[in-house]
């Protein structure tokens, strides 16, 4: 029979990240303070370690894992690489579809792949709480995890709309012993002037991470740990690539195209940058970042420089953005909802060597259906849209008869996510194609460089 799951030894576990940087056909552009000038290692230091620091600003091609890490990692990694053969006989498609799956973390996601490392340097460095964000609930849970395994205190920002959609997640993060509040809050004063101003604010992530950051450099003992976004995240992220490599190896397949769902980046950064570093060396390989039509960062945003959050404690940075104050409908398949994009992938979407697709929310569902009816896992409503992608190429496959090889991330299970399904199969759910001049009206607000 033809093989179904393509599995690793846990000794091959990677023993090192791959950073894109070492790659990149130009430098990446520097971040900025708010008057212009290059933010330097130091005005991190408030808030992040400085080996996290180190890596952020690192244009080494191999960073080392600690043993540490690689001893929780071995928990759920190497995780599986399946071939779909169910899901292709669904379709009728020549095309051979293989995924990744990463629910098989103990907190049902990849961002456990940076929440381990951030907390294991956090508590290196002496630090003894970390507050942070999160949307959907992945990266909170996350943490929350990575916290408890490294005795460090949790504290979460929960995107009020997502607090209030997913309070299993909610559930998932207090029993691993993290607090999490609905953002906007009243624990922080950004979130006191955003309830003052709306005393309804669904929120964004955006406001979460203005509150993270703000009680971060208010302590000492607290830092700042981030899901998404910046370089030493999707650093952490690349061992998703690193293993698929290897598993393809051994099957004696290499795909022609990969998908990832797209938010903040750092899904999509981890499956598809050791992918690029082929394509860097000649490798003809398309990497397509898959965004959701409601919050069309890549596809609608604008390449400038831009905060990372609503209140504009961050750097600003260069990135696709629909500007920082953009708020995002409370759309269910709500991890992503930044406003921003990863100043890496942003970099190499400008410069043509990655590319980029939107996609409408009941396509997606349906997409996850059909692919948990004919694969047997739910996936989470962020990964349905790297489905839908992938799925639409192989119906192109169809049509002209080619067989590509397809693959995509599915990055994390949908168990705490029915109440989503429930509302797309009661036929509750409406596509949202965010208007033009709400875009424009966000955009006028970006922060004056140069």
């Amino acid at each position: 029979m033809p093989q179904t799951k393509i599995l690793l030894d846990e000794s091959e576990i990677p023993t090192h990240w791959y950073n894109v940087v070492a790659d990149m056909p130009n430098p990446p552009s520097a971040p900025l303070s708010p008057d212009g000038k290059p933010v330097g290692p130091d005005a991190l230091a408030a808030i992040f370690p400085m080996s996290i620091i180190e890596q952020e600003v690192s244009s080494e091609r191999w960073i080392p894992i600690p043993e540490p890490v690689r001893e929780i990692f071995r928990l759920y990694r190497p995780s599986p690489l399946f071939r779909a053969h169910r899901l292709e006989a669904a379709l009728g498609t020549p095309a051979k579809i293989y995924y990744k799956y990463e629910g098989v973390s103990p907190a049902g996601s990849h961002k456990v792949n940076t929440s381990i490392p951030q907390a294991y340097y956090n508590k290196e460095a002496g630090i003894k709480r970390i507050a942070t964000e999160t949307g959907a609930g992945q990266w909170g849970s996350s943490m929350a995890l990575a916290g408890q395994m490294f005795g460090l205190e949790v504290r979460v920002y929960m995107v009020r709309v997502s607090y209030d959609q997913k309070p299993f997640r909610r559930s998932m993060m207090q029993t691993w012993g993290a607090q999490v509040f609905a953002s906007p809050s009243m624990e922080t004063q950004t979130g006191r002037d955003a309830l003052a101003k709306d005393s309804e604010n669904q929120g964004s992530l955006g406001m979460a991470i203005s509150e993270a950051v703000e009680e971060a450099a208010s302590r000492a003992d607290t830092n700042y740990a981030l899901g998404s976004v910046l370089n030493h995240v999707l650093l952490h992220q690349t061992i998703i690539g690193l293993e698929a490599k290897k598993q393809f190896a051994k099957v004696g397949d290499y795909p022609d195209m990969i998908f990832a769902p797209c938010g903040g980046g750092s899904n999509f950064g981890g499956v598809a940058f050791p992918f690029f570093a082929d394509k860097a060396g000649g490798k003809n390989v398309r990497l397509v970042a898959v965004e959701p039509t409601s919050c069309p960062t890549l596809t609608k945003g604008v390449y400038a420089y831009d905060y990372g959050d609503t209140a504009g404690l961050t750097p600003i940075m260069k990135m696709y953005t629909l500007g920082h104050d953009f708020m995002p409908p409370g759309i269910h398949a709500g991890g992503l909802r930044y406003h921003g994009d990863s100043p890496l992938v942003s970099q190499l979407y400008h410069e043509g060597l990655i590319e980029a697709v939107s996609v409408a929310q009941l396509a997606t569902f349906e997409a996850g259906v059909m692919f948990a009816r004919a694969e047997g896992i739910i996936p989470a409503p962020e990964s349905n849209h790297a489905i839908r992608a992938c799925m639409d190429e192989a119906l192109c496959c169809k049509e002209s008869g080619e067989p590509k090889t397809l693959f995509f991330n599915l990055s994390g299970h949908g168990h705490f996510d029915m109440a989503a399904y429930d509302k797309y199969l009661a036929g509750q759910l409406d596509d949202f194609y965010y208007p033009e001049e709400a875009i424009k009206a966000s955009l006028s607000n970006l922060p004056k460089v140069g």
